[in-house]
This record gives structure tokens, C-alpha cells and sequence, in this order.
């Protein structure tokens, strides 16, 4: 006779809820081996987390980190910072197109910026762009860029600036921001800038900088010289990186120095910071920076 039709209801049950909890125990113990993806700010806290001894030591006299690679593409750089300013006014100097162009005309080779509206509604900014600063802005390249706030929440921020194709075989610019707040007066910021170039001109720039450009260097130490003083990144990786930290500065100097000042202002604020690193930033002196910068502002009327 078969022995499970004289147990009682009560001992079915039982083992019905033994299955279920051991089914549950046995999803929950998956559900832990493949955790749920975290959200865009909750990844930039995690990755100040995993950088913070390396922003605590870090060679550039603040918390900042820098990182370069050659895709198989392209370059691309990336700058990791801690900064002395609160979310809400990263938030307010970084939402606007025309805040942009004011940023990023403070770099050496940018001598225009012109912000637009496409007929279906899309912000963009086009950058005019020199070769070398000596060169007169009827030379410059134009690199238009799709302007667009990914996120603008009160724990994050996100904009990307994104431009398809550019000068001499180069495209897929990309220019992004992202930051979260550390505390009440603290941000992390992550900056990144990449684009991407066919053969012949990954080729031309080696070239350029094997010879001419020879003397050029990057930030990342990759061995010592025979006197003990630091040996660094040269050739496209090293071109990346001196391009990065001349664009986070920019954003740094925007930040620092009040709408309400004049432009000249920022620029002394961001040749100041870029002079810190003379031996890979170093281009000309002061007074032919701010010149150049206050004909472009003649030039286009942009006042102060």
C-alpha cells in the first residue's frame, strides 16, 4: 500500500515549504553570483573608491589620475579628479553649450567657438581649431560638436559632446563630463577625450613625433634615467594625455573664477595651472597667450 496516502495534510505542507525556501535560498545564492548593474552614479562613487589611494598620492600636487590607451582606433584619455566645488555649482558652470564654448576657446589651439540650433532642435558648438597657436584663425579646422546633458540629476551629472567626423582623417570625437558629490564642498569628476584616425594619419603623427616633435612628452612615468629623474610617455600616447590635461584645465579655470570676471581672467588662471607641468605643456609665454586670446575676443566681439 502506498505510504503517502496515510500522512496528513500538515506534513505535505511542510514539505511543499521546505521546496519553496530551498528554491528560494538556491535563486537568491544566483541572483548574488550576477548582482544587478549599479547605476551611472553609483559607479563613478565606486571607481573614486577603488582610485583613492592613487588620488592620495598622485604626482600632480592634487587628487587627480590620469589614464591613456591606444584603441584600436584611436586615443583616448582619461582624467580622474577630486575638486573643491560643491555638485550644484559643477552642475551650473558645466549645463549650457555656451558655457562650453567659453571653457574651451581657454586652450591654446581654439580660437572660436559658435553655439547653434539645428532645425530639429539639437544644441551643438563648433570649435575652430588651429594647428599650432601661431597659425591665424582663417586657418583653423571647424570640428562641430552634438552638445547633449546625458543626466542632470542632484547626485549626478552627465554631458557629452560628440562630433561624427573632424580634420585630416580624424572622427568620433568624443568629450565627456561626469561627477558625483563626494560631501557638501567635494566633487569627483571624471573627464574623457577620445577620437579615432585612419592609417595614414596614426602613420604621419608617429612620424611627426619620432622627429620634430621628438622632445614632446605625456604624464605617465615609464622608467627613470640614468640620473634618477623621471623618464615619461612619448609618441601617441603621450599626445593624448598632454591634450587631456590642457581640457580638464580648461574646466578646472572655468570653475574657479567667477562669471562675473573677465575673461582674461580665466586665461591667466588656466596658463598658471598648465605652467605647472612645463615640461609637457609648456608652449609660449603669458603675454603672447592672453594676446592672441584678446585679438580672437576683438575680432568676434565678445567683450571682455
Amino acid at each position: 500500500m502506498n505510504s503517502s496516502l496515510h500522512r496528513p495534510a500538515s506534513w505535505t505542507r511542510t514539505l511543499a515549504g521546505a521546496i519553496l525556501l530551498a528554491s528560494s535560498l538556491q535563486a537568491f545564492a544566483a541572483a548574488s553570483e550576477y548582482p544587478a548593474p549599479a547605476g551611472p552614479a553609483q559607479a563613478l562613487r565606486a571607481t573614486h573608491q577603488r582610485l583613492s589611494d592613487k588620488l592620495g598620492r598622485s604626482s600632480f600636487g592634487r587628487p587627480v589620475q590620469l589614464d591613456s590607451r591606444e584603441t584600436p582606433d584611436g586615443l583616448e584619455g582619461d582624467i580622474y579628479a577630486v575638486i573643491e566645488h560643491p555638485l550644484p555649482e559643477v552642475r551650473a558652470a558645466f549645463t549650457g553649450p555656451a558655457h562650453w564654448c567659453e571653457l574651451l576657446t581657454l586652450h591654446i589651439n581654439n580660437r572660436r567657438c559658435r553655439v547653434s540650433t539645428t532645425p530639429q532642435g539639437r544644441e551643438t558648438l563648433t570649435l575652430y581649431v588651429v594647428r599650432r597657436y601661431d597659425k591665424p584663425v582663417d586657418q583653423a579646422f571647424e570640428l562641430p560638436f552634438a552638445y547633449r546633458v546625458a543626466s542632470a540629476t542632484p547626485e549626478y551629472l552627465s554631458v557629452e559632446l560628440s562630433a561624427a567626423s573632424g580634420p585630416l582623417g580624424t572622427n568620433n570625437y568624443r568629450v565627456t563630463l561626469e561627477a558625483v558629490a563626494i560631501d557638501e564642498r567635494k566633487s569627483f569628476v571624471h573627464f574623457s577625450y577620445s577620437y579615432e584616425h585612419n592609417m595614414m594619419v596614426r602613420m604621419a603623427t608617429q612620424a611627426y613625433l619620432a622627429t620634430f616633435g621628438r622632445d614632446k612628452v605625456g604624464f605617465t612615468e615609464v622608467g627613470k634615467s640614468a640620473d634618477g629623474k623621471p623618464e615619461y610617455i612619448r609618441g601617441l600616447r603621450g599626445l593624448v594625455e598632454r591634450n587631456a590635461m590642457r581640457y580638464f584645465l580648461t574646466l578646472d579655470a572655468y570653475l574657479s573664477t567667477d562669471a562675473a570676471d573677465a575673461a582674461e581672467r580665466r586665461q591667466r588662471h588656466w596658463f598658471a595651472a598648465a605652467e605647472q607641468y612645463p615640461r609637457q605643456l609648456h608652449e609660449i609665454d603669458l603675454e603672447t597667450y592672453l594676446a592672441l586670446k584678446r585679438e580672437d575676443r576683438q575680432r568676434d566681439g565678445t567683450g571682455r
